[in-house]
């Protein structure tokens, strides 16, 4: 999600040493390798698709894993965020790796924040995002801008390991982001007097959360379709055929608002919403040719990616595990 700001604390703090406890206690067996297989990098899912940790999926009930549900400070740092959490995984990274340089273009990352909790990590990793770059130190809650440029670096021998919750907000928690500390171009701005506050563990507190269900759809509304095509129009650097391009996403948009208007996500439906998107791309794609955005990655891959593909599934099964998988892409 596109930010205000490369870096936002938000206002509360754990103990990352308990944090710390919970996590190593789980063990080794439980780490996977990374889904795109970076040197250096694992994860453990801690929320998946029908909480099963081999479930890479995005469409579907999130549920928690097993490790998670042995994890109750971890538990309690969720539902401080007051949000709805979606795909949860502790990532880890080896002494001396990095998470490359990337920008986050999937579907899955258009409206969804990442939020970070440091629980084991050393003064010499190094999170940097577009111009700017902090130092999440341990215990600290995090997000960050995931639609500019950013990466990872691990400087030191021993391994970095961080809390990451997807998650599409919530009351609560955007009042803690409204709340937060932003820094920009390595200028830290907040409330006077700005000071994080300890979340500290209660032992006998067994907490609520409320997970994705519906994150997918059968059939991207109308609405949804023309705020995706046109932020990416609004992201791109200038062209020769832009004012062209952007006639042809109201054409499909109108046109994908009267099939909306009669059939719903009617399967029946799904061919001539299909023909449509396909008609789309065939007139776009020689106008859009080579053109990038401003956060460097390229524009008609990222419409195919945020927008084209997602817009209509096969059919309305395609929402149970397994189909279909989304695009990759995030890494930090």
């Amino acid at each position: 999600m596109k930010l205000d700001a490369p870096f936002v604390q938000l206002p509360m703090r754990y103990d990352a040493d308990r944090l710390a406890q919970e996590v190593l206690a789980i063990g080794e067996g439980a780490w996977r390798e990374h889904p795109q297989k970076f040197a250096g990098n694992s994860m453990l899912p801690l929320v998946a698709v029908d909480g099963d940790p081999a479930n890479e999926e995005f469409a579907g009930q999130m549920r928690p894993t097993s490790e998670l549900e042995r994890c109750p400070y971890l538990q309690q740092v969720l539902a401080s965020l007051g949000t709805t959490v979606g795909r949860t995984r502790l990532m880890r990274l080896s002494g001396g790796a990095e998470v490359k340089r990337h920008a986050d273009q999937g579907y899955y990352w258009a409206e969804r924040v990442r939020v970070h909790v440091p629980i084991i990590t050393q003064p010499t990793v190094r999170f940097e995002c577009d111009t700017s770059a902090v130092n999440m130190a341990a215990g600290e809650c995090w997000i960050f801008d995931t639609w500019r440029q950013h990466r990872v670096l691990n400087q030191d021998e021993r391994q970095r390991i961080h809390l990451v919750c997807d998650t599409v907000g919530g009351e609560r928690f955007w009042g803690h982001v409204r709340a937060g500390r932003r820094v920009q171009a390595n200028l830290t701005e907040g409330p006077v007097g700005w000071a994080a506050s300890l979340v500290d563990y209660q032992p006998d507190a067994t907490p609520a959360l409320a997970f994705e269900h519906y994150n997918v759809p059968v059939v991207m509304s109308p609405w949804e379709l023309r705020r995706h095509l046109e932020f990416l129009l609004d992201e791109s650097t200038p062209f020769p055929h832009l004012d062209a391009v952007r006639q042809m996403v109201d054409r499909l948009c109108r046109d994908w608002r009267a099939l909306w208007a009669a059939h719903g996500a009617e399967e029946a439906a799904l061919p001539d919403y299909r023909r449509r998107i396909q008609q789309f791309v065939q007139e776009a794609r020689p106008a859009v040719g080579t053109t990038a955005l401003r956060n460097e990655l390229p524009l008609m891959p990222a419409i195919m990616l945020m927008a084209v593909r997602p817009a209509v599934q096969e059919a309305p099964g395609a929402l149970a595990p397994g189909r279909p998988r989304m695009a990759l892409g995030a890494m930090a």
